[in-house]
């Protein structure tokens, strides 16, 4: 069994490379690679920083497992 779901959300740092400041953001998961330990999914949050066009919400990505810092279901995101 995978270890990130389809529809789970991953929060993922993205380095400024001007600044060095990273900015966090989640990815909502499409599909997962645990052999080559990667995550395949959509950038859930417009970025705060100028990205250079590189980034935007709806950016598809692959991200690393090393990359990942917090994972959370969907259903820890509705009101209770």
């Amino acid at each position: 069994m995978p270890l990130y779901a389809q529809g789970d959300y991953v929060k993922v740092e993205f380095p400024d490379e001007t600044t060095g400041i990273g900015e966090w953001m989640w990815v909502r998961v499409t599909r997962c690679d645990p052999e080559k330990q990667l995550v395949f999914g959509i950038l859930d949050n417009e970025p705060l920083n100028d990205c250079e066009g590189r980034l935007g919400l709806g950016t598809e990505l692959a991200v690393s497992y090393s990359q990942i810092r917090e994972h959370r279901k969907p259903t820890e995101f509705t009101k209770q």
